[in-house]
């Protein structure tokens, strides 16, 4: 015996879980409350900056997190276009995340392929050690790895094909782990004052921190938003099974 389960449903629980995991980072035990998410959060951000150094021609040099919900990622070298390209470094931090989040929320289109696209998440935060310098970072990033991978070789179908485009999402709203980071010039992590995301494209650019912290966030928002409409947009329906596996 089967039950339809319809893309708009299934839309609506990714929607929700979006809008509860940003309004509770805002929370003032927001963080707390999503503890594990906040971290990952962190990480989707940090390799962002990373990444983002790499592709443009500059050195990843180290990934630091830590257990209070902050991050730093270290590069160094001259990247491609100056100025320019700074900035996208810079940037790379909100909106890596965002196009790498966006990618697992299309690709839960093709739900036999679940079990390996969340492996394919499992090999990148396991090759991010190469980078990580903290040892609760290692700690962290070993155990989501851990818990990823098991949901992928023994979690059922169901499960499977909820948590691809879920963590997706997650990637998405990493941006919104602190609201107001998106809008502060400067912050304090690890006992060191440096620039934000938003101030350092102003810096490097033109137009005030603000502007830049303002389009991130909507950049951001407008992927999740058309990921989620590419995916889940149409009215075709998921079968539940009765013993829980789920058939497009």
């Amino acid at each position: 015996m089967t039950q339809a389960v319809s893309r708009q449903q299934a839309l609506f629980l990714l929607v929700l879980a979006a809008i509860a995991t940003i309004a509770t980072w805002q929370l003032p035990f927001g963080h707390q409350l999503l503890y594990p998410f906040t971290i990952l959060s962190v990480w989707f951000h940090e390799m962002g900056h990373g990444l983002t150094a790499l592709v443009l021609g500059g050195s990843f040099q180290k990934l630091e997190l830590f257990a209070n919900g902050s991050g730093v990622a270290t590069h160094g070298g001259a990247v491609f276009g100056g100025r320019l390209g700074r900035a996208l470094v810079a940037a790379g931090g909100p909106l890596g995340p965002a196009i790498a989040g966006s990618g697992l929320i299309i690709a839960a289109r093709w739900p036999n392929l679940s079990r390996w696209n969340l492996g394919i998440l499992v090999v990148a935060l396991l090759l991010s050690l190469i980078w990580m310098r903290t040892l609760f970072g290692v700690i962290a990033i070993v155990g989501w790895a851990a818990g990823i991978g098991g949901i992928a070789a023994w979690g059922p179908r169901w499960l499977r094909e909820f948590a691809l485009p879920f963590l997706g999402v997650q990637a998405c709203v990493s941006t919104y782990n602190q609201l107001s980071y998106l809008f502060t010039r400067a912050v304090q992590i690890d006992g060191q004052f440096l620039l934000s995301d938003s101030g350092q494209i102003a810096r490097q650019l033109f137009l005030p921190y603000w502007f830049w912290g303002a389009l991130l966030g909507l950049l951001s928002l407008g992927l999740l938003a058309i990921s989620l409409l590419l995916t889940y947009g149409d009215d075709d329906e998921i079968e539940v099974s009765s013993d829980d596996d789920l058939v497009w």
